[in-house]
């Protein structure tokens, strides 16, 4: 090692002697000590989770038809009131009368054939009695009666389902509600043949909406019916609005892949808000942002959970310091002057930055919740270039040049 490279070596070392005599007390009378209080008060003390969901109404039906045919006329749009039984659409029904009145001229066929064949059979039923006809006759005209019977009835359903078909051309609101969606125009031809086709969408009472919210798999069990919610929507990001969970379901909302790992899914339940709406503000399909407060305290005794981590150690407060300390897991600590007394206290619940105080110590106590160390006046000594800057005897001093 050259002279030069000692020389390096010496004030390195001198310099973490300076910086350790000054940290360790070299400056002590010098440095001050900032406390950060805090009041035993009461608050709110919450447990949550969030997801998202969608706006719904809570009573919502889907109006369709039963048969096939072209829309002729729509008496309701968007937006619209309607009332219950009240006429919303009507189909053309030339088709559907022609079928009908097919199906009367059966039935009246079907029944003169049948009422003939009864009195026939009765007839005949007492002559072979009498032993005035065969058995040969007297079971043909059975066979005829059972026969004509069986016609009868057939045209007989075959007739009320033509009037209940030309029924169903008539279409009317089933609930009084609002229309949020028209999906026919009229003069468009509907085919139910594999399902019903839907023509409108009719929500009921708008002030009572709903939530139905994707609740993760790991929250899920902590998620019970009656438990306070808030939510915003992206539409007013500035409202909060406030429900209950009123339903959770059990069966599996969603099993999708995460996005993360093709083998890894997430699994989601569908959870049920209420969701008052006076001022019409919640629109349906609106997104929500959802949190569920699964354990919900108002105005108990809390602190923040930080007054519950301070201790009052020596090198800190100082070695004239007074600390008077006592049992227990979990203490306060209340200050006057120099002196340091702990308060054993029962905690409760806790979300990470309040935490429930059930017992150990009074409202309105003034505690310690944190305290730092400033240097005052002092001037560290690596870096420092005020004259009354303290320096350590070891530091050596700054080039003339720049005193």
């Amino acid at each position: 090692m050259n002279k030069k490279q000692l020389i390096i070596v010496v004030i390195v070392v001198l310099a973490i002697a300076g910086i350790a005599y000054w940290m360790l007390g070299g400056s002590a009378k010098n440095r001050k000590i900032a406390y950060e209080m805090t009041t035993v008060k009461r608050g709110d003390v919450a447990l949550s989770v969030t997801a998202t969901g969608t706006i719904e109404p809570v009573t919502e039906v889907e109006v369709g038809t039963q048969v096939s045919g072209i829309i002729d006329k729509i008496y309701v749009d968007y937006n619209s009131t309607v009332k219950k039984g009240e006429l919303i659409a009507e189909m053309d029904k030339i088709t559907l009368q022609s079928e009908l009145a097919s199906q009367r001229a059966n039935y009246d066929g079907a029944k003169a054939e049948y009422t003939y064949q009864e009195k026939n059979y009765e007839r005949n039923k007492e002559l072979h009695a009498k032993q005035l006809i065969s058995d040969t006759d007297y079971e043909t005209s059975l066979y005829n009666y059972q026969k004509a019977k069986s016609a009868y009835a057939s045209s007989e359903a075959a007739l009320a389902k033509a009037q209940r078909n030309l029924s169903y051309a008539t279409i009317t609101s089933p609930i009084d509600g609002v229309v949020i969606s028209r999906d026919v125009e009229a003069g468009q031809t509907v085919a139910s043949g594999f399902e019903t086709p839907t023509l409108f969408t009719i929500a009921a009472d708008l002030t009572q909406m709903q939530v139905v919210a994707d609740v993760d798999e790991a929250d899920i069990g902590n998620v019970e019916e009656g438990q306070r919610v808030s939510f915003t929507v992206d539409a007013y990001p500035n409202d909060t609005f406030n429900g209950r969970v009123t339903q959770v379901r059990l069966g599996t909302a969603s099993t999708s892949s995460a996005a993360s790992s093709s083998s890894s899914t997430v699994v989601t339940y569908e959870v049920v808000i209420s969701a008052p709406n006076p001022d019409l503000k919640l629109k349906p399909r609106l997104t929500a942002n959802v949190t569920i407060y699964t354990v919900d305290k108002q105005n108990v005794l809390c602190v923040p959970s930080r007054a519950l981590r301070f201790t009052p150690a020596a090198p800190l407060v100082g070695k004239d310091a007074v600390i008077n300390d006592c049992e227990g897991a979990h203490k306060l600590w209340t200050r006057n002057g120099n002196t340091f007394t702990a308060h054993a206290v029962q905690p409760g619940i806790t979300n990470g930055i309040v935490t429930e105080i059930t017992g150990g110590i009074d409202e309105n106590t003034s505690v310690v919740l944190d305290a730092t160390m400033s240097a005052g006046a002092v001037t560290p000594p690596v870096g420092g270039t005020g004259e009354s800057a303290e320096r350590s005897p070891f530091m050596p001093g700054p080039p003339a040049g720049r005193r």
